[in-house]
């Protein structure tokens, strides 16, 4: 996310504990909000899908080759 838009977030966290934020700034902060999660949850999962697991026997498992349940393909 641009530090543009993480500033403009964060100016308006600081304006909504001043005043009640209007319409139109309440939903700018939504789409900013939202975009910003998706940026965390994308550096996330790219980040864990990198990693690999050593077992105990030895045996190494990437992340991105398990299934989401945890379980191995």
């Amino acid at each position: 996310m641009e530090k543009k838009k993480l500033d403009r977030l964060s100016e308006l966290t600081r304006i909504a504990r001043t005043r009640d934020l209007t319409d139109a700034e309440q939903a700018e902060r939504t789409v900013l909000r939202n975009e910003y999660r998706r940026a965390v949850t994308g550096d996330l999962t790219a980040q864990l899908e990198s990693m690999t697991i050593i077992e105990p026997d030895g045996t190494k498992i990437k992340v991105s080759d398990m299934k989401r349940g945890g379980e191995e393909n």
